[in-house]
């Protein structure tokens, strides 16, 4: 990323920084993770907010909430 991108801290533990990096990289969402400094993306559509917050979240929650989210999502009635 360059520094003149306009960029968000991403907030994840440590240690899953970097996997957290790797996925953004596999969506094609600018992303920056060097050693001792914290990750950093920089979305450019809403779909890349999304992405992100996804992604994040599956680190960030613990496993009730993410069970309690996929059961909701099974839920949802799909418009005709």
């Amino acid at each position: 990323m360059e520094n003149n991108d306009v960029s968000q801290v991403i907030e994840v533990d440590w240690l899953d920084r970097w996997q957290v990096y790797y996925r953004l990289k596999d969506l094609e969402i600018q992303c920056s993770c060097r050693s001792n400094q914290p990750l950093k993306a920089a979305p450019n559509h809403p779909q890349a907010v999304i992405q992100i917050w996804s992604v994040t979240r599956q680190f960030t929650a613990n496993r009730q909430e993410l069970i309690d989210w996929l059961n909701q999502c099974w839920q949802i009635k799909s418009p005709k």
